[in-house]
């Protein structure tokens, strides 16, 4: 995918990044070589290979046992709201 100045410009605008006139060159090359990249990798022929979920084979991802490791503390944090009802936080209204 090739990118212009226009392009570069508009995801600056987007991003809100404010960039200098001299620096939008250096980005549509720099940009440009990165979208390259990853279209390279697009095409790559990926048939016939399986997912792996580990890059190391006979290797499998060491998990810890899903307990829980904390008490409930809502009442305890509700102490310092300002204000509390029914168990939730009462907070200002900013639509109307």
């Amino acid at each position: 995918m090739s990118l212009n100045r226009s392009d570069i410009e508009n995801i600056a605008r987007l991003a809100r990044l404010s960039l200098k006139e001299e620096e939008v060159a250096g980005y549509v090359q720099t940009l440009g070589n990165i979208l390259e990249m990853v279209g390279q990798l697009d095409r790559a022929d990926t048939a016939g290979v399986d997912p792996m979920a580990h890059p190391l084979a006979g290797q499998t991802q060491r998990l810890r046992a899903d307990e829980v490791t904390e008490t409930d503390r809502h009442a305890l944090y509700q102490e310092n709201a300002p204000r509390v009802e029914g168990g939730y936080y009462i907070v200002p209204r900013v639509i109307e």
